[in-house]
């Protein structure tokens, strides 16, 4: 069976954590994508980054470089580059075929990579909210304010490329986790997925 769900969103929203928990619930396939945007950043490292997206690999996604902010800084950078986007469109739609079900979270997915999947979500929260999240992970290796201008930075980037910018599918159910509980919001994704699963029957 072939069931794709598309979750997309801004940084630090929740979408990573709602789609692990989302994917384990019902046993798909996960694919994180801002990890094959990080990968060619950080792989590039100001270089030809073309060249590294069109010779990617699955094994660069176990990096353990790819969480640092350096890397998100990266990622954003080359996810501008429209050959970059396209080498890495067929190995994100060649995932979200696989039999069994996947996952994939991103900011393009329901609206360019899925266009079709069988289930959208957008998942957002505000700026200061998402990087109060961000400042909490990274820890004292930086200031909020840092963070929060690195945040809304990232979203001006994402909202206004030319290629694919980020913005909810027309059909896409918006989660906001500004003041939901990821145990809601997971709970309240889990229910729609289930509801177009059962759909298929």
């Amino acid at each position: 069976m072939q069931f794709t769900v598309a979750i997309d969103g801004p940084a630090a929203a929740g979408k990573g954590t709602i789609s692990k928990a989302v994917a384990a619930h019902f046993g798909f396939a996960h694919l994180d994508t801002g990890l094959l945007y990080r990968a060619v950043g950080v792989l590039a490292d100001g270089g030809d980054a073309i060249s590294v997206a069109n010779a990617l690999k699955a094994k660069d996604l176990a990096r353990d470089d790819l969480r640092t902010a350096f890397a998100a800084q990266a990622a954003s950078k080359v996810a501008v580059i429209p050959e970059v986007r396209a080498a890495l469109l067929a190995f994100q739609r060649d995932f979200a075929r696989r039999d069994g079900g996947a996952v994939l979270d991103g900011r393009d997915i329901g609206t360019v990579i899925c266009p079709t999947a069988d289930v959208k979500l957008f998942v957002t929260a505000s700026a200061d909210v998402r990087a109060q999240r961000r400042f909490a992970e990274l820890g004292s290796t930086t200031t909020y304010e840092a963070v929060l201008a690195e945040v809304m930075a990232r979203d001006t980037r994402d909202q206004n490329r030319a290629e694919a910018p980020l913005k909810p599918a027309q059909d896409a159910l918006l989660l906001d986790t500004t003041e939901l509980s990821i145990d809601a919001a997971v709970t309240e994704a889990v229910a729609n997925i289930k509801k177009a699963l059962e759909g298929r029957k």
